[in-house]
């Protein structure tokens, strides 16, 4: 009889996950939102990094944006990210994280709810896709976060069993809560520690840096 993984799935975000571009996002969405003469508040944008695109216009402007503009601000804001890639980085201690834990026995899968193509570009900015065991996106088809389903897939697609998130927005507190996975926030994405208990983890750690620092005594220690 098949015995399940002793190490449980690591389910990680991407966007103030691993690469610092949180603010980018913002930027982007900002100058989008201009572009089609709607102004939005740069915090109500922050809180909304790390839902999926396609929620993101109405949620930060409203249903009536959505249906006039929608398809319009979620193509100009991919046009000013990308614009600006060459200026994103990995985040401190991203690839030595994600190596850490796949040593460690770990099946690591990124999870994200940008595009397939973007997801891409930035995982090669942490160098660490040879250590990933899937990686899962929007276009994979399935609602975003804060929806389940991109949890659930990326457990699915990593063999199943138990699993842990690891994500800096509220967002992915709430998807990975939604999926019955417990979750670990962490404050590189910009959103504070009392707001991502709030919203389901039960860790919070600085960034990637700061967990890796703190395996040992985290909920990703291996016994």
């Amino acid at each position: 009889m098949a015995t399940e993984p002793q190490h449980p799935v690591v389910v990680l975000d991407l966007d103030g996950t691993l690469v610092e571009s949180v603010y980018h996002h913002v930027v982007a969405w900002q100058a989008a939102f201009h572009d089609v003469g709607l102004n939005v508040s740069g915090v109500r944008t922050h809180e909304a990094i790390g839902m999926g695109g396609d929620r993101l216009v109405a949620h930060v402007a409203g249903d009536r944006a959505e249906t006039a503009v929608g398809d319009d601000v979620r193509a100009l804001h991919d046009t000013h990210f990308r614009a600006g890639l060459r200026n994103i980085c990995a985040l401190d201690g991203a690839s030595d994280l994600v190596e850490t834990l796949a040593d460690h026995g770990h099946r690591v899968v990124v999870a994200s709810s940008s595009p397939g193509d973007l997801v891409d570009e930035l995982l090669d900015l942490v160098d660490a896709r040879s250590r990933l065991t899937a990686v899962v996106a929007a276009s994979d088809d399935v609602p975003s976060k804060p929806a389940p389903d991109l949890v659930r897939l990326a457990v699915s697609r990593a063999g199943g069993g138990n699993a842990i998130a690891v994500g800096d927005a509220v967002w992915d507190a709430l998807a990975a809560e939604a999926a019955d996975v417990p979750s670990i926030g962490l404050r590189s994405g910009g959103t504070g520690a009392e707001r991502l208990r709030s919203a389901g983890a039960s860790w919070v750690y600085d960034g990637p840096r700061d967990l890796l620092a703190q395996l040992s005594h985290s909920p990703l220690r291996v016994h």
